[in-house]
């Protein structure tokens, strides 16, 4: 009993944080003024990451498949870090 409600407690922190963080993302690209997908595309992935672990995680495929799709996600996100913009100091 107690362990389900802990799983089912970070379940849902990990959905708010992940809803929170994407706002914020938003909000810091609009005032940036930074546009396209291009450089979305990193973001997109590290939260595909997050999103299939947590779906991995409830219907219970922690496997080979998993483990694979993380990591192409993973090197992904890496390749597509070209596109992101610089930081002005």
């Amino acid at each position: 009993m107690r362990e389900t409600l802990m799983e089912e407690v970070l379940s849902i922190i990990l959905i708010i944080s992940l809803i929170t963080s994407v706002i914020v993302l938003i909000r810091k690209r609009k005032k940036a003024g930074v546009t396209g997908m291009k450089s979305t595309l990193t973001s997109i992935c590290f939260y595909l990451i997050a999103v299939t672990n947590l779906a991995a995680y409830w219907f219970g495929f922690l496997g080979i498949f998993n483990w694979i799709l993380t990591i192409i996600l993973l090197f992904a996100g890496a390749y597509f870090t070209k596109y992101l913009t610089p930081a002005a100091a």
